[in-house]
């Protein structure tokens, strides 16, 4: 049978997942329909949805091994590069979707299998290293900010926990849409970098100088509460995540008073993917890429991640 080089899950382990994480010789991918392809992998970017894997959540020991990674840029069968959006539909799946790494196996790894659909033209300008950053993380900051938040019908955002992939993104393109960004961070030398894209940077809790139009939230119970206090009237607060824990208290009374918007979401569709693309490109919006590493360091790319000490993304690049 022919074999790869592949990243994946062995194994759950909920308290050290960098145990369960192997590397070494897995099939070359299979297509469970005819409109599947081979994508040759040049580069991919780490989620902390690689770690969770990795714990056990969202997959079940039936699945295993499972190559990880959800994000990807390569080269197409006809020789063109490309960039791969990661949702697949998935029947047997509630959500009717998965995304890579999910029920099909992921993108680290020399070569993967998606459907032709799934495959957007890497525009000129972005390399492949930045635009694998984008998929999901980036493509999940661009949603929560444009078609849920409607920054475009305000002046001023909040991102609560900057640093990681999908906040730092948030403060990133809110910058670059022209708007006010307010961004926190307990981590001082995270609030520098964030004060360098050109954010407000401040600490978790600190008072405003204005009530913000769109909260971008994936911190959760820690925050929740500020992002509510932070929020002018009729504010979108976007949900796509919950680090901090997933039942915070929620002060009703100014919900309804302020009429204010709890909106969740999660990643995006093609299109939005490909608006994101053609906006980083035009406008010259480059990815916060924490470090590039080869694929033969993958490992050390998910120590880094897990120890919470990134800003951006960590990239994997398959052809150092």
């Amino acid at each position: 049978m022919p074999i790869m080089r592949a990243a994946y899950a062995s194994a759950f382990d909920a308290d050290n997942p960098l145990a369960a994480l192997a590397v070494g010789d897995r099939p070359e991918p299979t297509h469970p329909q005819d409109d599947w392809v081979t994508v040759q992998v040049r580069a991919s970017s780490l989620n902390h949805h690689d770690l969770w894997s990795l714990r056990g959540v969202g997959l079940t020991a039936g699945q295993l091994p499972m190559i990880l990674g959800c994000d990807a840029v390569g080269t197409d069968p006809d020789g063109n590069e490309v960039v791969i959006y990661p949702v697949v539909p998935t029947p047997g799946d509630p959500r009717g979707v998965s995304i890579l790494s999910e029920h099909y196996q992921g993108t680290f790894a020399e070569r993967v299998a998606v459907p032709r659909m799934n495959l957007l033209p890497l525009p000129d300008g972005l390399t492949a290293t930045d635009a694998a950053c984008l998929p999901t993380a980036w493509l999940t900051a661009w949603r929560m900010l444009t078609t849920k938040g409607r920054a475009a019908d305000g002046e001023s955002v909040l991102v609560q926990g900057a640093g990681g992939g999908v906040a730092t993104a948030a403060v990133a393109l809110g910058v670059a849409l022209g708007k006010r960004v307010y961004a926190t961070s307990r981590d001082a030398a995270k609030r520098e970098r964030i004060a360098e894209l050109g954010a407000t940077a401040l600490e978790p809790g600190a008072r405003l100088p204005e009530r913000v139009d769109v909260v971008i939230e994936t911190v959760g119970a820690a925050t929740f509460d500020h992002s509510l206090k932070s929020a002018a009237p009729t504010a979108r607060i976007v949900v796509s995540g919950a680090t901090s824990g997933h039942e915070p208290k929620i002060n009703l009374r100014r919900v309804f008073a302020m009429q204010l918007e709890i909106l969740g979401t999660s990643m995006g569709t093609p299109d939005e993917l490909t608006e994101l693309l053609a906006f980083c490109a035009e406008h010259e919006v480059r990815p916060v890429v924490d470090r590039v590493v080869p694929f033969s360091e993958i490992s050390e790319a998910f120590a880094r991640l897990h120890s919470g000490e990134v800003f951006g993304k960590v990239v994997v690049d398959h052809t150092a």
